[in-house]
């Protein structure tokens, strides 16, 4: 229990930063975390940084009056591991607002997937390796908030404190297991990522739940709701859902006050909303009145990277999902790890007929092309004669309706 550690050292001024880079150069193992404010900000920022070293806690204040770019120097340095665990958006959100690179990175819920583990969250593999309880009461915490709340700070301490002796059991049995390239390449993969600054697209708001039962001036009517709602959250510097839930939306879309009288009856609407957005919302609404009816649907970025792909990329795309999906079950660890993402939608565009066009494929790795090849090969072909078979129509297993 975090009680019964040693206090952690905070770092929140030039001194305390000097000190906590000298007590890193030694270290070979550093563990990272970080925390930050997406539940109560319109862009997210890192509001604290966890790193265990020597069996020492640091949390380090990136909201103080520091520069803590020069701890990028540890982060990229490859001789020395720097263990996370689920990493990847501790990552891109360094990488956003620091520009750090890494090198050298481990990360212990890769491993656990790797290791068949079924619920590699870390408050799962603490309790079942260590015996230790994490209070998930403070995960949507508000990390800006200053000072810290002692809750907050044992919290946050104990994200990285178990990390390297999690690192070191997980390492001796991937060994065992035969796995550790499973790893490698995963983290190489994450140390590689790429920051991609998020836009706001009015025509997500077809992504509303119950936005496809609506009447064409009722979409209209939505849509300008939903600019209006990214336009005061932007204003507030608080996330959309803060300022209006989706059911609120929906609500004053289908209801259609007109006056300043009517809001009071929208449910999900309450008084004070009408007291500091009601003339907003209306005039919102009345440019939906002017524009008329939405004349078609939008059709919002596929998420899953398909969009305006052939039916036959969709084919073997869905062809290869369901090998990936039926290999990891045989393999005994996340679909994930068997190949990725990003790999998968290459290898559905490729489709590749021979060992050298799999090799070929970005991203991905020699261990794969030997355990994988062949049968991704085969399910290639088998998606194809199947799509041919079926008169160049897809068969109905995964269609999109």
């Amino acid at each position: 229990m975090a009680s019964d550690l040693p206090a952690p050292t905070l770092v929140q001024d030039e001194l305390g930063l000097e000190g906590l880079l000298e007590a890193l150069e030694g270290e070979r193992e550093i563990a990272v975390d970080t925390e930050a404010d997406s539940f109560f900000n319109y862009r997210e920022k890192v509001c604290l940084i966890q790193l265990t070293a020597g069996g020492v806690d640091y949390l380090l204040d990136p909201l103080a009056e520091i520069d803590i770019r020069p701890l990028g120097e540890v982060l990229a340095d490859p001789e020395r591991v720097k263990v996370f665990h689920d990493g990847e958006y501790d990552v891109l959100i360094l990488k956003r607002d620091y520009g750090f690179r890494f090198a050298g990175l481990f990360d212990t819920r890769v491993a656990a997937s790797a290791l068949g583990i079924e619920h590699p969250g870390l408050a799962s593999v603490l309790n079942e390796r260590f015996g230790i309880e994490l209070d998930k009461s403070m995960q949507r915490s508000n990390w800006s908030q200053r000072p810290l709340s002692a809750k907050q700070v044992d919290y946050a301490r104990l994200d990285t404190h178990f990390l390297i002796a999690l690192m070191h059991d997980q390492q001796a049995e991937l060994e065992e297991l035969g796995r550790t390239m499973i790893v490698e390449g995963e983290c190489r993969r994450l140390e590689q990522l790429a920051p991609v600054e998020a836009h706001f697209d009015p025509d997500e708001f077809i992504r509303i739940k119950g936005a496809r039962k609506l009447a064409p001036i009722e979409l209209q009517r939505l849509r300008s709701l939903f600019i209006l709602r990214d336009e005061l959250a932007r204003e507030r510097d608080q996330p959309p859902f803060r300022v209006l839930n989706s059911s609120a939306l929906l609500n004053l879309a289908q209801r259609a006050p007109a006056r300043p009288d009517d809001l009071g009856g929208i449910k999900g609407f309450p008084a004070r909303h009408s007291r500091s957005m009601g003339e907003r919302v209306l005039r919102a609404l009345e440019e939906a009145r002017r524009l008329g009816p939405l004349k078609r649907l939008p059709e919002p970025r596929s998420r899953d990277g398909t969009g305006g792909w052939s039916e036959l990329d969709l084919e073997v795309h869905e062809a290869l999902k369901q090998w990936r999906k039926e290999r990891a079950r045989r393999e005994g660890y996340d679909s994930s790890l068997v190949l990725n993402r990003l790999v998968l939608l290459r290898l559905a565009r490729g489709k590749p007929r021979a060992l050298e066009e799999v090799r070929a494929t970005e991203g991905i790795l020699p261990w794969q092309v030997e355990a994988f090849g062949d049968e991704v090969i085969e399910a290639v072909a088998g998606a194809i004669r199947a799509y041919r078979k079926n008169g160049g129509r897809r068969s109905g297993r995964g269609r999109r309706r």
